[in-house]
């Protein structure tokens, strides 16, 4: 059946990638009728995560919201399919890497790095932005696509320029292996954790969150800093990708001090561009359990 899909399937991706860029968003604007109007796509999802992490919007303002993240979600789906035949001419006109000093200052220190990123613009476009930007050589962790097929199409897209991809599940062994490069380690970690147990729970969007804290351990393991990068859209189809270094010495930080730092920040991303996160994930369906409360909580701040 994997087979099948992908044949069935791989004329039509290889249209889409193919097609010049003024043809791809006229795809994506039908694509986002047939989404948002017919298929209503995880609509209750994205409206009820919505509503809960804008308490102060008014309904307009959420349906609005609700309209952008859609066409964005459509535009995001063709931008990743043009990965599979773009050039390295398309990345350097369309996404730039900006304060690149600083990480190549970095890098003349010999010091690799941990990037942490959340599903937070074009994600996909800024892994060749910075192979082709910046020194570090790039590892991005990944989830495999359970379609063998689609996972070995978008696998090369994914290593075109330089980066190499490392499946979820051997990160930390990986990165001990390459301990001798002076490398930059991608993770996007804004998702629901798994296993639930595991996590740390915040106030993150005005709820009660459960995250990860797995890049805070690893940076924290192997000192290596933590550099932030937040996509930002500058128009339909060009980004900027804006890294900001969270810590340089992680194993000088107290206890969830990166994870916090890492949310906060991304916070003021999703609330500044909030079209362009991925309200279709069901971000809150886990509920903090008693077992997790003792050891995973972290003390609210007190304001003065």
């Amino acid at each position: 059946m994997q087979a099948l899909g992908f044949y069935l399937l791989y004329p039509i991706v290889i249209l889409v990638s193919k097609s010049p860029f003024w043809l791809l968003y006229r795809i994506s604007d039908a694509f986002y009728l047939l989404v948002y109007y017919v298929i209503r796509y995880r609509k209750s999802v994205v409206l009820n995560n919505l509503k809960n992490s804008f308490p102060e919007r008014s309904d307009k303002e959420i349906k609005s919201i609700c309209k952008g993240f859609y066409r964005y979600l459509c535009d995001l789906i063709v931008e990743s399919v043009k990965t599979i035949t773009w050039n390295e001419e398309h990345v350097r006109s369309r996404v730039k890497m900006q304060n690149v000093e600083m990480l190549d200052h970095l890098h003349e220190q010999g010091k690799s790095i941990v990037i942490v990123m959340g599903h937070l613009g074009n994600w996909e476009w800024a892994g060749p932005c910075f192979s082709l930007s910046c020194k570090h050589q790039l590892f991005v962790v990944y989830r495999p696509l359970t379609n063998a097929y689609f996972e070995k199409v978008f696998s090369g897209s994914r290593t075109k320029f330089t980066t190499k991809i490392i499946p979820k599940s051997n990160t930390l062994r990986s990165m001990i292996a390459n301990k001798k490069t002076i490398s930059a380690t991608a993770l996007i970690a804004d998702q629901a954790p798994s296993p639930i147990t595991s996590a740390m729970w915040i106030e993150f969007l005005h709820q009660d969150t459960a995250v990860f804290v797995g890049p805070e351990k690893v940076a924290k393991m192997l000192d290596y800093p933590v550099v932030y990068m937040q996509v930002e859209r500058v128009k339909r189809g060009y980004y900027e990708v804006h890294p900001t270094l969270l810590t340089e010495h992680p194993k000088e930080t107290s206890d969830t001090e990166i994870t916090v730092a890492f949310n906060k920040i991304l916070e003021e991303g999703i609330q500044k561009y909030p079209e362009t996160w991925l309200w279709s994930h069901k971000r809150w369906k886990h509920k903090r359990s008693t077992e997790s409360i003792a050891s995973n909580e972290i003390e609210r701040p007190v304001k003065n």
